[in-house]
């Protein structure tokens, strides 16, 4: 059976102007290229996220929504778990 799941991938650049994402995967759909940006820079601007001086999410780049389907072939350990149960 397959698996479906939705997630909201933010791109910046950090202040080495090194790619990072920050991947938010509860996130409401639809949202507006306006709101995404907003938001991101809400987030750079807070300069809340900080590692050995670097700031984290320094400049938004980018904003995509990201579905990942898994379609399974087989799985023992859900078969072997019911058996115990």
């Amino acid at each position: 059976m397959a698996e479906t799941t939705k997630t909201l991938r933010l791109t910046y650049l950090n202040s080495d102007n090194k790619k990072v994402n920050l991947t938010l995967s509860k996130s409401a759909d639809n949202l507006t290229p306006d709101t995404v940006r907003g938001l991101m820079k809400q987030i750079a601007d807070s300069h809340a996220f900080d590692k050995e001086g670097v700031d984290i999410y320094h400049e938004p780049q980018s904003a995509a929504y990201v579905e990942r389907t898994v379609t399974g072939i087989f799985d023992d350990a859900k078969t072997a778990a019911g058996e115990q149960a």
